[in-house]
């Protein structure tokens, strides 16, 4: 009786915790996304619509189609792979949401491995 007495504040507190998603404001727009390689900071810039990404990588750009599986997830197909492994698809979730930015998971759809990165809104 004890232990549950102690762990009924934790269990408060979680319950008032609510992660904030407005999803929504962040199916359109142009976004940037950084990120760590080998100890090197890298940047994608990327435009979204509500059917197409392009996506701007050190000089190269491509472009996905968009498949939203609902206002916070959605499946981004490469329109001109040029490998095999460009062909998958990857799976995007975003997780939490904020003014200008968003926490995202995302992997290739089919495997469990997942990473997770933050992009941040530049303008509508």
């Amino acid at each position: 009786m004890k232990k549950i007495i102690l762990l009924l504040p934790l269990f408060l507190l979680l319950s008032c915790y609510n992660v904030e998603r407005n999803c929504a404001a962040f199916k359109t727009g142009k976004f940037k996304f950084e990120y760590k390689v080998n100890g090197i900071k890298k940047t994608t810039f990327f435009e979204r619509n509500e059917s197409i990404e392009i996506e701007t990588f050190e000089g190269k750009t491509d472009t996905a189609s968009i498949r939203w599986v609902n206002d916070c997830e959605y499946i981004l197909r490469k329109i001109h792979p040029k490998n095999k492994a460009e062909e998958k698809a990857i799976d995007m979730k975003i997780l939490t949401t904020s003014k200008n930015s968003y926490t995202f998971e995302f992997g290739m759809v089919g495997l469990d491995t997942k990473q997770k990165g933050t992009v941040t809104k530049i303008s509508d």
